[in-house]
């Protein structure tokens, strides 16, 4: 087991009356990707807001290494870099203008790090911030959280905005952090990018943690997706007890647990109509556990 770079205890966060994040507490080791996944309003960019302190906790604690981290500690905001789910920059500086005021916050020189990710994204360092594409404003938010080699790196929906070819470089980047021995917090909703970067995943629902789990883990369950089309769907939701991911009609589609043979000597009492068993995608395996 390696080292815990981030370290969140009970972090909890509410707007009033309506909560945020309830009694989240999670640990990343040094050298992974962790994906921290949920739709959109499940918690996660309030979580990330929480542990880069742009908004006040209700409780809890977030420890960077072994040390309590608040705003006003520079050391250790140095060792951190954040992209935002939304960029708002200085709109009337050009790119080069913003990537220099930037560089200028550090004592080590950052300057060839940022020349090779200029290249790498194809940046135009000549363009006002005010011109940029959507997908050009995020690669400069991956250039300002990539550029000064932080220990960890905490994206928020890092590839929203970016073609599929960027996506590959980003995805590239992300693998070279790893194999530094840095650590990546990634939060999205894409679920498919998971399974492609991540080590372990944590699954956010209305607030609260309910899952963690290795990547390889996941798919060494013996969960299949069953999709069964019959008149007495009613019974046999009963019998199996089964958490459906879909009803139409006659049909459902569920995650089930159970081995082949198992299954169908559960089934075999009722008539079925259609009965189709499949391995489960990730994003089966995400919709079982959030019903």
């Amino acid at each position: 087991m390696g080292k815990n770079i981030l370290e969140i205890q009970n972090l909890t966060k509410y707007y009033g009356k309506i909560k945020g994040v309830e009694n989240l507490s999670l640990k990343l080791e040094e050298g992974e990707i962790f994906g921290f996944i949920g739709p959109n309003g499940a918690g996660k960019s309030t979580t990330i807001r929480s542990i880069m302190n742009l908004i006040n906790k209700t409780s809890g604690k977030v420890l960077i290494g072994n040390e309590e981290f608040n705003k006003d500690n520079i050391e250790l905001k140095e060792k951190i870099g954040y992209l935002p789910s939304e960029i708002y920059l200085y709109d009337d500086l050009t790119v080069k203008e913003m990537l220099d005021y930037h560089e200028s916050f550090y004592k080590k020189n950052i300057h060839n790090r940022r020349i090779e990710l200029v290249k790498r994204l194809e940046l135009d360092e000549k363009k006002k911030i005010e011109d940029l594409s959507l997908g050009n404003l995020k690669k400069l938010g991956i250039i300002l959280a990539f550029m000064h080699e932080p220990k960890l790196l905490i994206l928020d929906e890092p590839t929203s905005g970016l073609d599929p070819i960027m996506q590959n470089v980003f995805y590239d980047l992300l693998k070279e952090e790893k194999e530094k021995g840095n650590t990546v917090f990634y939060s999205t909703h894409i679920l498919n990018e998971v399974s492609k970067i991540c080590d372990r995943v944590g699954i956010i629902k209305e607030g609260k943690l309910i899952k963690v789990e290795r990547i390889e883990d996941l798919f060494k369950k013996s969960l299949t997706i069953v999709t069964i089309t019959s008149e007495q769907l009613k019974e046999i939701k009963e019998d199996l007890k089964v958490n459906v991911i879909l009803e139409e009609g006659n049909t459902i589609k569920f995650g089930n647990n159970l081995l082949p043979d198992e299954l169908i000597k559960k089934v075999s009492k009722y008539r079925i109509d259609k009965i189709l068993i499949e391995e489960a995608t990730i994003e089966d395996m995400f919709l079982h556990y959030y019903q």
